[in-house]
């Protein structure tokens, strides 16, 4: 019986004490809800009208088992006359680790007769790189289309000569001198509005 009596003296007092030590508002912990008509238990001996003298105890849960609940405050104490106050936060800037994509445009160069017909340029550029190269105008039937044809698989799309090379220097086109002779030169003006 004795031992008993001992055993729960003991679990009652060391209950007791995690309760005020757990619940102090001081070390950074937040302030215990306390019942209104008692002051809470200020840190540094100050209570809450002011007055210097020493901090109200907090008081032991009741006898129902309820444990008071943390209400945390922006001071970590709470008075009964203090209002909340909300602090402003400035949110740092924002900043990017993807570089912005470069703008995709179409460039054209002028529009250039030759002695098979003409043609006219028009090269895709992302940045200042030519990504894209085409030839619009050209002949499509009989020998010079023959022609255009070759120049444009030599020349055109996104592995063309114009894309490896990224400038107007290809390498002519045989039997398509004429016609390889004018791509380039509406091409170079293309390049130059880059």
């Amino acid at each position: 019986m004795r031992r008993a009596l001992l055993a729960i003296t003991g679990l009652a007092a060391s209950t007791t004490a995690l309760v005020v030590l757990k619940g102090s508002p001081g070390a950074g912990q937040a302030a215990q809800a306390l019942p209104g008509d008692q002051p809470p238990a200020v840190p540094g001996g100050v209570d809450p009208a002011g007055a210097a003298g020493p901090s109200a105890a907090v008081p032991a849960p009741s006898a129902a088992g309820t444990k008071p609940s943390a209400k945390p405050s922006a001071s970590g104490t709470r008075s009964a006359d203090a209002k909340p106050t909300a602090t402003k936060t400035t949110a740092a800037p924002k900043t990017t680790t993807a570089a912005p994509k470069p703008a995709t445009r179409t460039l054209y160069g002028p529009t250039v007769s030759y002695k098979y017909g003409s043609l006219r340029v028009q090269i895709t550029v992302s940045g200042t790189k030519i990504v894209n190269a085409t030839a619009t105008g050209m002949p499509s039937s009989g020998e010079s289309g023959r022609k255009s044809d070759d120049v444009q698989s030599a020349y055109s799309g996104t592995s063309g000569q114009v894309v490896q090379k990224q400038s107007a220097n290809l390498n002519t086109v045989s039997d398509a001198t004429y016609t390889s002779n004018a791509y380039k030169q509406s091409l170079q003006s293309a390049i130059n509005q880059i």
